[in-house]
């Protein structure tokens, strides 16, 4: 599940460096026997942490994909495409989402034999993944194809680093940090689940569920895993796809928090269950590894992580919707980001900043 892949990212690089500290602070024994080694002079230089020479500012693609591994041969879609901007000093950000139906211009993209054109940017994970002459997909073809759709978008030359999640990460994740506490804005109504958690059933002929459902209230609230990935995935409620957005960021700034004040990136012992409970959900792409971001973004505390709703209208063609589509404010705040202004810019337009 898409909204959880910024908190896996950062969690499964804190469990890197963890267990690499580990070992780097334990020697193997040696075998009966043999003569114990020369003491070397100290050095007065360590060698630097892996990760230490990564300096910011850092741009970071987090993507969720809804495979629906149920159903031969699907071509995943990004359900939710989040951006996370690092600064400098590395100790602050920015945390905000693209609508999954902007429409944007796509290249063609050989691999895929596609031809480009203009679609709904969840569709680029798709046209991207085909292989052809195969009924294969290659959800890193789609990447590769929409981290180039996305950087045209909005400027941002190079993304160091994504994450690629499916449906079902987030609520394993969400269940192996214990739940996770989160204020909830808005009263949301699932179609999906009932109160106790079991899935609505499918109306005979479709259109639509039967039965009751959950519901989440105005509040401080713990969620479950489940809820957490039923909660994350509501649109059809006030404010739309946009809304689901807000609340998915709510939703990953909550679980950053609830895995640094648990310590985790220094609890390898606690940690393992949690990356454990991931299995095949988490496709990470990176040029470094996780291991050495997770040593660069030490000092990032989500307390400083700013959540930036962008605003869009809707598009129509001959009377019918084709998609989204940035205002002018969205759209300047990518703007002032790749000029290095995002924090004037927010200043001058608060309401763009999310409440947690």
């Amino acid at each position: 599940m898409w909204v959880a892949v910024g908190v896996v990212a950062v969690t499964l690089a804190g469990t890197g460096i963890a267990v690499a500290l580990a070992a780097r602070s334990e020697s193997p024994a040696a075998a009966p026997g043999t003569p114990a080694p020369t003491a070397a002079a100290p050095s007065t230089s360590p060698a630097p942490p892996p990760g230490a020479d990564i300096e910011g500012p850092l741009d970071l693609l987090l993507i969720g994909v809804d495979t629906r591994v149920n159903v031969p041969d699907w071509e995943p879609h990004a359900d939710a495409l989040m951006l996370l901007h690092v600064s400098a000093d590395l100790r602050s950000g920015y945390l905000f989402s693209l609508p999954r139906d902007l429409r944007v211009d796509m290249p063609a993209y050989a691999k895929a034999g596609f031809g480009g054109g203009r679609h709904k940017i969840t569709e680029a994970m798709s046209l991207g993944s085909r292989v052809p002459g195969s009924k294969r997909i290659s959800v890193e073809q789609g990447y590769e194809l929409l981290t180039t759709v996305v950087s045209d978008y909005t400027g941002i030359d190079e993304f160091q680093a994504g994450a690629i999640l499916n449906f079902g990460g987030l609520s394993r994740l969400t269940d192996a940090l214990g739940g996770v506490t989160m204020t909830i804005d808005q009263k949301v109504v699932s179609i999906h689940r009932q109160p106790d958690g079991s899935r609505r059933t499918l109306r005979p002929g479709g259109g639509g569920y039967l039965g009751p459902q959950a519901t989440y209230l105005p509040g401080t609230r713990t969620l479950q895993g489940w809820q957490a990935l039923d909660y994350a995935r509501q649109r059809y409620t006030p404010g739309g796809d946009y809304t689901r957005q807000r609340h998915q960021r709510q939703l990953v700034k909550a679980l950053l928090s609830k895995a640094r004040d648990a310590g985790l990136a220094t609890a390898p012992e606690r940690l393992r269950p949690v990356i454990d409970a991931l299995g095949d959900s988490l496709v990470y792409v990176g040029g470094r590894g996780p291991l050495e971001y997770a040593y660069a973004l030490r000092d990032l505390d989500p307390r400083n992580l700013t959540l930036v709703g962008l605003p869009g209208d809707a598009v129509y063609h001959h009377g019918g919707y084709i998609g989204e589509e940035l205002t002018s404010e969205g759209t300047g705040f990518l703007k002032a980001l790749h000029d290095g202004r995002a924090e004037a810019y927010l200043s001058d337009h608060p309401a763009l900043v999310n409440k947690d």
